[in-house]
């Protein structure tokens, strides 16, 4: 079907096998044996000789367009709708990762926050001439204040 398709298009264009080729940056036996049905073009080809015929790549093949047309629409229509299903369960599995992680971050906040109430701030009492607690008891208060400040914001924000 494509040989004859081929050879009936190029004629109705007026066009030689060898004026073919030329416009294809073929031999004439090529296009030759696509004609005999010998051969066949691979798609890059094809496309070039639908280009060159001013033809669909479908014409070529013999395919009837308007049934392959509301085919197609079928094909697509229901493709649309596993692709929009895929998306469903992607927003779905987000939305429930996002509400875990925030329930996550409430319970940690609630932790801390407790954590912090019953230690009751001992740092208060620690002999700052050792260097060692020196150090950890800013870095405690440093924390303590800080998340004492930003955990109803971040409670309310969860």
């Amino acid at each position: 079907m494509l040989n004859e398709n081929i050879s009936a298009i190029r004629k109705s264009k007026g066009l030689s096998q060898e004026e073919l080729a030329v416009k294809l940056n073929v031999v004439r036996q090529t296009v030759s044996k696509w004609e005999k049905g010998l051969s066949v073009p691979d798609c890059d080809m094809l496309l070039k000789i639908s280009e060159v015929l001013e033809t669909n790549v479908s014409e070529l093949l013999g395919v009837n367009v308007n049934e392959e047309k509301s085919d197609e629409l079928r094909v697509i229509a229901e493709k649309l709708e596993v692709v929009n299903l895929q998306l469903a369960k992607q927003r779905a599995n987000k939305r429930k990762f996002v509400h875990i992680f925030f329930i996550i971050l409430c319970i940690i906040i609630v932790v801390i926050t407790a954590v912090l109430f019953i230690l009751n701030s001992p740092y208060m009492v620690w002999d700052y001439n050792d260097i060692e607690f020196a150090v950890m008891g800013t870095i405690y208060h440093m924390f303590e204040w800080g998340f004492l400040r930003l955990a109803p914001f971040l409670l309310i924000g969860a």
